[in-house]
């Protein structure tokens, strides 16, 4: 929850793709099944307790600009909200704010369609056989073209030759390690579920 927070990278999560985390997640703690698979996640208008597979990328993962919508009551479960996006979201304030109801409503009435069809049984781990090597190259070259060629523009320090160069080895294994580190907190439950069938 913390790293969602203060991760700069994932204001394009929250603003472009529309993936949330909500506030409150219940885990369950001696599980052998995947972290998906033992998150609730409570609606704190209903009480209901959704599986955290909902949300999956297979399922309902992006899209959810406006929190997580609840399939029981028809409201949105709370969600964090990143320091860069709030910072963001502030400054464009004056922009988006005459917007905002507009988009909310057209965003709820579409809601209940994506809801019908979800498969919460035949989820597979992305972080599964190489799956783990291609997200974290891909989470690699987001935070080399956010960290290393956007963030010196917007300092105002800048593009510099040995920066650009030096930042792709360092994103590239970066990201190669944040895949093997999903994979290995994804990958460790399911190797124990397996164990005990």
């Amino acid at each position: 929850m913390l790293h969602w927070i203060i991760n700069p990278g994932l204001v394009f999560n929250e603003i472009i793709l529309g993936q949330r985390l909500p506030k409150v997640m219940l885990i369950e703690k001696k599980s052998s099944k995947t972290f998906q698979e033992k998150t609730k996640i409570p609606c704190p208008h209903c009480g209901t307790l959704h599986s955290g597979l909902k949300w999956s990328t297979k399922n309902n993962a992006f899209k959810n600009w406006f929190g997580l919508y609840c399939d029981n009551c028809g409201k949105t479960i709370p969600c964090l909200t990143n320091l860069t996006t709030f910072l963001l979201l502030s400054l464009t304030f004056p922009v988006w704010i005459w917007f905002k109801d507009k988009w909310k409503m057209t965003w709820l009435k579409k809601q209940p369609e994506r809801y019908q069809n979800m498969d919460l049984k035949n989820v597979q781990n992305p972080y599964e056989e190489y799956g783990w090597i291609k997200l974290g190259l891909f989470w690699g070259l987001f935070m080399y073209i956010f960290m290393v060629l956007l963030f010196p523009l917007i300092d105002g320090e800048g593009l510099s030759t040995w920066k650009v160069v030096l930042g792709i080895p360092i994103w590239t294994i970066g990201g190669i390690g944040f895949g093997y580190t999903m994979k290995l907190i994804n990958g460790k439950n399911i190797k124990k579920q397996n164990q005990i069938e």
